[in-house]
């Protein structure tokens, strides 16, 4: 299909919660498509479908090479504390800080056939699951930084040539 523009910090879409994808049809597997090619460029762990403008729950990774998908996704378990975890996000480009992660994760959810999908683990793969549910939530990961922090960042975005 087509690797899609990313959706930047401002844009409504970005702050919405996203619907189920309640029937598989060809808009859905369109959708799945274009996130994982979106997905495979270098440098992403991860694309979720409001980044590129869809508000449906939905998102690709790209984990060590590991590329594939989930719909309708939920977080179904943490473990550890959370710690400060560097991270940054494509719609919210050029900025880098530490958020607040748990450093294990498991998210549940289907393919394009109805299928099952487990997606478990830590490190790199943990971060992503926590990062591209919070996307489908609604929220950005400057909402994990500690409020110093967020200061910061906020100021970077009001300050960035692309704000």
């Amino acid at each position: 299909m087509a690797v899609r523009e990313i959706r930047i910090f401002g844009d409504p879409v970005l702050r919405t919660v996203c619907a189920p994808v309640e029937e598989i049809d060809d808009g859905v597997r369109a959708l799945v498509a274009d996130l994982v090619e979106t997905v495979e460029l270098p440098g992403r762990a991860g694309v979720a479908a409001p980044q590129i403008g869809v508000a449906l729950r939905a998102f690709s990774y790209n984990i060590d090479g590991d590329i594939g998908y989930v719909l309708n996704p939920v977080l179904t378990e943490v473990r550890g504390e959370p710690q400060p975890t560097g991270e940054g996000c494509l719609s919210v480009p050029g900025l880098w800080h530490d958020a607040q992660r748990y450093p294990w994760a498991r998210v549940e959810g289907t393919d394009l056939d109805g299928e099952p999908v487990i997606l478990e683990g830590a490190g790199l793969l943990a971060q992503a699951l926590q990062h591209e549910t919070d996307h489908l939530d609604g929220k950005l990961f400057l909402s994990r930084l500690d409020p110093e922090t967020r200061k910061t960042a906020m100021r970077e975005v009001r300050e960035s040539a692309w704000f």
